[in-house]
This record gives C-alpha cells, sequence and structure tokens, in this order.
C-alpha cells in the first residue's frame, strides 16, 4: 500500500516517471537512523572541571551545538537519501518510437563481364558505358532501401560477394563504385552468381532470420558462358530455399559512342539471353524486365521497389530514459554546502 501511493505520489509529480532500474537501494535510506540507534555515541558521565556556574555554561554550550548538530546532522542525511535515490536509477519514459521492422534480406547481382564496359548509354547528357549507368541507378535504388538489409556480389566469369547482408548501405554503396568491368572475368556466370546468393541468404536463414523474404535482384548484359552451375539449376535451388530472383537484361541497341556528331556502331558482344532470365524469374515468384536504356533502367528499380515494399512499421515503444544524474547532483551540492556551513557559521 506504501509503496503504491509513493509510486502514485511520483506519478503526480513527474507524469513520465517510469520507476526504478534497482529499487532495493531505496531500502538503504533509514541506515543512518539505524547506525545511530545500534551505535549510540558514548558519553562521560563525570566532569573534569567542577564550578558554580557549569550548569548554565552547559545549557549555552549545549543549546549552540545542538543546533549546529542538528543542522549537519539533516544536511548528511538529505544527501544520504538523494545517494541512494541516483543508486536506484530513477528512469523517464521518452518519446514514442515506432522503428522499422525488417521485412527481407536483398543481394543486388551485378554483372562486370567484358560486354559491360561497352558504351551505348546515355547519362547526364553523355555516352558512357553500362556499368556506369548502371552504378548511378543502383545507388539511388539504395538510397530508398533504408530498413531492409542489402548485400552486393558481383560475378563476370566467377562469382564473388563483396559485402555481406548488412544494413550500412554506405559500405555496400563504397563497394559497388569501385567495381569494375573485367574485375571477376571477361566472362559471364550467371548461375554461380544465382547459387552464391542462395549460399548467403540460406546462411542467415539458418542464423534465425525464417521469418524474413529473401529477394535477388540479377543484372546481366550478356548470357550463360561461364561457371559450374547452370541458371536453371540455379534457379530451381533458389525457388526451394524460398529465394524471389527479379533479372534485369541490360544493354542498348546499339547506339554507341558519338565522335564530331558521328555515331559510331557499339562493338559487338553476346546476345541477352531473355528466355532463360525470363525462366528464372517464374520458377522463383519474381520477375523479368529489360532494360534498354538508363531512364528504363531506373523506371524497373522502381517498379521493384513496388514489388518487394521497403519495410513495415513496427511495434511502437516508449525508451526508457536514465534520471539520475539528477539526484546525484542534488547530493553534490549538499555535500558542498555541508563543507561551507562551518564556514558561514564563523562569518
Amino acid at each position: 500500500m506504501g509503496d503504491g501511493f509513493a509510486m502514485r505520489l511520483l506519478l503526480g509529480i513527474w507524469p513520465d516517471f517510469a520507476g526504478f532500474a534497482w529499487p532495493w537501494w531505496l531500502l538503504a535510506l533509514p541506515l543512518p537512523w539505524l547506525v545511530r540507534w545500534l551505535l549510540p555515541a558514548a558519553r562521560n558521565p563525570s566532569a573534569a572541571l567542577r564550578v558554580p556556574f557549569g550548569g548554565k555554561l552547559d545549557a549555552i554550550a549545549g543549546g549552540g551545538a545542538r543546533v549546529g548538530h542538528s543542522r549537519m546532522a539533516w544536511l548528511a542525511y538529505a544527501a544520504w537519501c538523494a545517494l541512494c535515490l541516483a543508486a536506484a536509477r530513477p528512469q523517464a519514459w521518452g518519446e514514442v518510437v515506432q522503428p522499422p521492422q525488417v521485412g527481407r534480406d536483398l543481394m543486388l547481382a551485378v554483372d562486370l563481364s567484358g560486354s559491360m564496359g561497352e558504351e551505348d548509354m546515355r547519362l547526364g547528357g553523355g555516352i558512357v558505358d553500362r556499368l556506369t549507368a548502371a552504378k548511378a541507378v543502383m545507388a539511388d535504388f539504395l538510397d530508398r532501401r533504408a530498413g531492409d538489409r542489402v548485400g552486393l556480389l558481383v560475378f563476370g566469369q566467377k562469382a564473388y560477394a563483396l559485402t555481406p547482408l548488412t544494413l550500412d548501405r554506405e559500405s555496400v554503396r563504397e563497394q559497388l563504385v569501385d567495381s569494375v568491368v573485367g574485375l571477376a572475368g571477361r566472362e559471364t556466370a550467371i548461375g554461380d552468381a544465382i547459387g552464391l546468393a542462395v549460399k548467403r541468404l540460406r546462411s542467415q536463414e539458418a542464423g534465425g532470420a525464417r521469418n524474413k523474404q529473401h529477394v535477388l535482384v540479377l543484372l546481366t548484359d550478356g548470357v550463360n558462358t561461364a561457371g559450374l552451375l547452370d541458371p536453371v539449376k540455379a534457379a530451381e535451388l533458389a525457388r526451394d530455399n524460398r529465394v524471389r530472383i527479379h533479372t534485369i537484361a541490360f544493354g542498348g541497341d546499339g547506339e554507341g559512342l558519338s565522335v564530331f556528331g558521328f555515331q559510331l556502331p557499339a562493338m559487338g558482344g553476346p546476345e541477352l539471353d531473355e528466355e532463360t532470365l525470363q525462366r528464372i524469374s517464374d520458377m522463383t515468384g519474381g520477375r523479368s524486365f529489360r532494360a534498354r536504356d538508363t531512364e528504363s533502367l531506373a523506371g524497373i528499380y522502381a517498379e521493384i521497389d513496388r514489388l518487394e515494399p521497403i519495410s513495415r512499421p513496427g511495434r511502437s515503444v516508449r525508451p526508457r530514459i536514465e534520471r539520475y544524474p539528477w539526484p546525484l547532483g542534488v547530493a553534490l551540492s549538499i555535500a558542498l554546502l555541508a563543507l561551507a556551513w562551518p564556514r558561514v557559521r564563523r562569518a
């Protein structure tokens, strides 16, 4: 009953009061009284010098001493109470926050084969290679993926994971910017890229992320010409592990570099295997897209944003804010006042 009354009183004075983290420290509040009661001060009943007016002197000196001692005792006890309150760690409710609830793990697979260096894309009024255009669009895509864990892998003749699944999108962006054509070889291993992505996503599932959705966005401008794993077999593996794959066939229609106003033909490269990419997406429940320029590629990533919502609002929470510095500051102030009290009395 007493605790409930004290809590109601505190809530009336301090509406945001959330309680004490270590309330058992409040049990130490009566400790000074217990010590004084159990260990009374020793008194000498016999006087060293007897004088006729000794009683009057004792009354005068004792009265002043008792007043000063009483004030010092109350200051000490007030400081002790403030220290006990600080040790109990009073806490207050903070503002209500609604953190995002991560809904999926997203892997980005980027083709770095030799044909990605073909300059048949327009960006900012100029002609750039396919990889540069893809980087620009994917950087904007990463900006919109706040709340999801994103990983990056690249593939050419072999597939390599550059970043694990992480909430640090800036590190993913840095690795993407540093990627260059031919970094993983000049050929194209689409099947190995899918297999590596499934392996990384499956390892996250084994770590306790079973309820998350796993998505792979694969961008390529060629056909599977290298690697150990057939793309269709890799898609079956992805389907069995509940990994949804969105494929993007990327490449222009022959527009090359402009020199002195004349348009040079683009270098020949492997034809896009749109049929296999479509089959991969269909098998895993994803979508297949065809991008012929930077604008259409940006529209495709915007469509993927719509198909794969970024995050759902999580459960509202109110964080606890530590307030122990307040009573700790009160205890320090009282201690300083107790030290200065004798000097103030003498003055």
